[in-house]
């Protein structure tokens, strides 16, 4: 175990302690052994760099049917032709034959028949006692050791439990190994004389229904995931091999009338559970005897396994923790008053104890416990369902209090009070402001506001981040209240990273929206709230300081595994007993991605196909672009690179390459372009400013004739690229993210688009107490006195208030006295990031066909949005 506190870690009872392949601990700094040669050729099972890119083309990324996989290969073998010359492959058929001989990333399917074993009814019984059902599965342990193995987590792996702590002291929780649960687990297995120095490695598995196709009569499939527990949550919650499906459970099938019947139910559960333990078991004898298994840093480790975190939405929790649909899978909480105090969690052993000593009716009615399950976790040590069933942001919070709750309940108030025809006017014009509100990265825009006929976790994300400033005004102040409070709750159980204060922050914000959601019940909109998702929203504390952050264990993850793991495989299936099919397919789609990685590790990915060859053929390394490559639509995201708080770095397109080498390279000549007189003074004034930094009379106060005079070349930029760190939102394994802040006259060719950006006065204080917010109106650069400036034209908008509906802060434009825009040229350092603003709206209606891009000139007033991203929610807290 570790302890930390932003310093060197200091080490308690060792844990994963290299050793050699036999168990045996290796001296400190040991270095670890070289991986074993094959002696097979570096590209086995390819011959050449184009033959693996020819086949992850065409399998992986543009997943090519058979049929035009044979075609690719024709038109190949006539290009060769001439050349008395031929491709590797003569059909798609040998193409998969060399797919299936990559070693690595190796891990195949079995299959196990079930049937029915109980009484039969006389007469002619049910035909789900009679069929045959089939459990998929492959080696769970296998399947660990192959993820462990994969260097791409050498630096995401927590190898040893760890307490953290920050500056002030206060214990932070993150990733699973940092939680208390891990630290207890890994604590015991230390003290063991048996275990001493080994690694534990939780499993973090989870399991989710999902349909492929509605055409076809529902197509159901029931995925089980596996995750090692040791890998950050950032690594987790990345694309790639860090959860991978290990299971399709059995889907039994009856008529409406069976499904009723005490015996159906009884068979479903029981083999769910008895799959689950089957799909687990390979893990068993390695969760109380070490196994030795290498890791992606290349050592050998004793290791101990044991099941971690269940991640699961309510419907498969009722099923895992064997309780009676209504009731909470972690306390005993009843149906009709979930949030009452006085509940007490429930445990492996209590619920043994009640099945002993109570009648299953009375189990059923009083306690909620079904009697005929038994979880499957009871044959597993250290394993208890009740604990390890984990918070899920997705159908708890985002989908279930939000969706599902809130926004429908907010729209039942409207027709209550306002009646069929007011109700809608209103709700069409909360649509029109969702659809006013300014673009912003990562955002995506509703056109037509909410009012979609399906909804996605997707949608529910990002109508979040702009709901709240829809409706101020059309509802009452108390209901607004109790939207932020909730939201306030989402975005900081949503952090990467939680300490004591926020944990405190939590709870209050928990009960501020249980304080304010009783206006629901004050306006008749509901009788009750004793809802299991939105009680859930209790244990999550807990849940945090066990497990850690719920970002790294969320539905979410499991939900977009989905779509790699059951809908594209079956889309390329014939559709007839489609599982064999899709099973070969991921199969074939790991080893792909096994066998891309090891080429990279050893530099055979370097450059394009061409590049790479020509560089083997003559010895000669691939040239660089020699010009910009960015996206003009590209938005930012993940981002790799260093770990740093914020940068902002001007950058070019190719769309606005030729626009921006357009504009006049004289400051006078560009401040007639763009229409602003002044630029030149403001450019001095900035000059000024940099060349005495400590002066004590500001640039404002100089006569024009006293600043630094300025008549060189100036170069203008249309977008600039901020990087920061925030693991709590779609980011790169280290947590780094990026986004795109664009000063465009003529975005996308249709109308100007002037983002706004957070500047920092001062850094030493917290949020926007420390901010201000401009926008920009140039993006540019020169150099002075041989030192280049990076700088932005910006119109200041100040401060008002913090609004106590919405808890947002409200800034308004700044103008002069004779009515223009009060600009400022700034240096890009002071830029923080891109701010996205949103017009305090009041209770007026929109004009129904008011333009989302004339939002930021529209408004007197604007919130600051804390809900743009969980980044922004974080540091503007204050």
């Amino acid at each position: 175990m570790k302890i930390c506190n932003l310093g060197p870690w200091v080490v308690r009872n060792p844990t994963a302690l290299p050793c050699d392949e036999n168990g045996h601990y290796l001296p400190p700094h040991y270095q670890p052994p070289p991986p074993p040669d094959d002696n097979r050729p570096e590209l086995y099972p390819f011959e050449w760099r184009i033959d693996f890119d020819f086949a992850y083309q065409h399998f992986v990324e543009v997943q090519n049917s058979e049929g035009s996989i044979n075609k690719a290969i024709e038109w190949w073998a006539a290009a060769l032709l001439q050349h008395e010359d031929c491709p590797p492959w003569t059909s798609a058929q040998e193409l998969y034959e060399t797919i299936d001989n990559v070693q690595k990333g190796n891990a195949p399917w079995k299959t196990y028949k079930i049937r029915y074993q109980g009484p039969v009814p006389p007469g002619t019984p049910p035909k789900w006692m009679t069929e045959t059902y089939e459990l998929v599965t492959r080696d769970a342990l296998q399947l660990a050791e192959n993820q462990l193995l994969t260097t791409d987590f050498e630096k995401d792996i927590t190898s040893v439990p760890y307490l953290q702590f920050d500056k002030e002291g206060r214990r932070v929780w993150s990733n699973l190994m940092s939680g208390d649960w891990a630290y207890k687990q890994a604590t015991s297995i230390a003290e063991d004389p048996n275990t001493h120095g080994a690694m534990f490695v939780p499993i973090v598995a989870g399991s989710d229904k999902t349909t492929v196709s509605v055409a076809t009569g529902h197509q159901e499939y029931h995925p089980v995931y596996m995750s090692p527990g040791i890998l950050t949550n950032s690594a987790r919650r990345a694309r790639g091999t860090g959860v991978l499906p290990v299971a399709f459970l059995p889907i039994p099938k009856a008529n409406r009338k069976q499904r009723k019947t005490v015996a159906f139910q009884k068979f479903s559960r029981q083999m769910y559970h008895m799959s689950l333990a089957r799909v687990f078991a390979p893990l068993k004898p390695a969760m109380t005897t070490p196994k030795v298994i290498r890791c992606s840093d290349g050592h050998f480790r004793r290791a101990i396994l044991g099941l971690g975190p269940y991640i699961a939405n309510y419907p498969e929790q009722v099923w895992l923790a064997g309780i009676v649909s209504g009731w909470c899978p972690k306390c005993d909480a009843r149906p009709t008053d979930l949030d009452g105090a006085g509940a007490v969690r429930r445990s492996h052993n209590t619920t043994d104890v009640f099945i002993n000593s109570f009648s299953p009716s009375v189990l059923w009615d009083d306690y909620g416990i079904r009697a005929d399950v038994i979880p499957f976790t009871h044959g597993f040590p250290r394993a208890d369902i009740h604990e390890l069933l984990s918070p899920d942001l997705l159908h708890q919070v985002i989908k279930g209090t939000f969706k599902d709750h809130i926004v429908s309940w907010v729209n039942e108030y409207l027709h209550l009070v306002h009646g069929e025809t007011r109700a809608n006017e209103i709700i069409d014009d909360i649509d029109r402001r969702i659809s006013a509100v300014p673009p912003f990265p990562g955002l995506r825009r509703f056109p037509d506001g909410r009012d979609f006929l399906q909804w996605t976790s997707d949608d529910s994300k990002a109508l979040m981040k702009v709901y709240l400033p829809a409706i101020a005004g059309h509802v009452p102040p108390k209901m607004v209240k109790c939207v932020a409070a909730f939201l306030d709750f989402c975005y900081l159980a949503r952090r990467n990273a939680l300490n004591t204060d926020t944990l405190t922050e939590l709870d209050a914000a928990l009960a501020r929206f249980h304080e304010h959601r009783t206006i629901f019940t004050e306006t008749g909109v509901r009788t009750d709230i004793s809802l299991p998702r939105q009680h859930f929203l209790k244990h999550y504390s807990r849940s945090i300081q066990l497990f850690g952050s719920p970002n790294g264990l969320c539905s979410s993850i499991t939900e977009s595994k989905h779509i790699k793991a059951v809908k594209e495989p079956w889309r390329r299936s014939s559709r007839f007993k489609a599982l064999k099919q899709m099973l070969r397919t991921n199969c074939r789609l790991d080893k792909m991605a096994s066998a891309r990685h090891h080429f990279a590790m050893r530099g055979m990915m370097e450059g394009t196909t061409l590049s790479y060859t020509a560089k083997m053929l003559r010895g000669e390394p691939p040239e660089p672009p020699n010009r910009p490559t960015d996206d003009e639509d590209d938005d930012g995201g993940p981002a790799p690179g260093p770990r740093v708080m914020s940068s902002v770095e001007l950058a070019r397109t190719l769309l606005n390459w030729s626009l921006e080498r357009g504009y006049p390279k004289n400051v006078e000549d560009l401040a007639t372009f763009i229409g602003q007189p002044k630029f030149p003074e403001l450019i001095r004034r900035f000059l000024f400013d940099q060349l005495n930094p400590n002066s004590k009379i500001p640039s404002s106060a100089i006569a024009v004739d006293d600043l630094p005079y300025f008549g060189g070349s100036i170069s203008v930029f249309h977008p600039a690229v901020a990087r920061f760190y925030a693991p709590s939102d779609l980011c790169g394994a280290g947590g780094m993210c990026q986004e795109r802040i664009r000063s465009n006259p003529c975005w996308r060719g249709e109308y100007p688009r002037r983002d706004t950006v957070f500047i920092s006065l001062d850094p030493d204080q917290p949020g926007m107490h420390g901010m201000v917010v401009g926008r920009v109106f140039l993006f540019f650069s020169f150099v002075f006195q041989d030192v280049p400036y990076s700088c932005a034209l910006v119109h200041w908008l100040v401060p008002i208030v913090k609004d106590d509906n919405t808890g947002m802060w409200v800034v308004r434009p700044k103008f002069s006295g004779n009515g223009r825009r009060s600009l400022a040229v700034i240096h890009l350092d002071s830029v923080v990031r891109a701010t996205h603003l949103i017009g305090v709206y009041g209770s007026g209606l929109l004009p129904v066909d008011f333009p989302h891009e004339d939002s930021l000139d529209a408004f007197a007033a604007f919130y600051v949005s804390k809900y743009a991203d969980h980044h922004m929610h974080e540091f503007l807290v204050a």
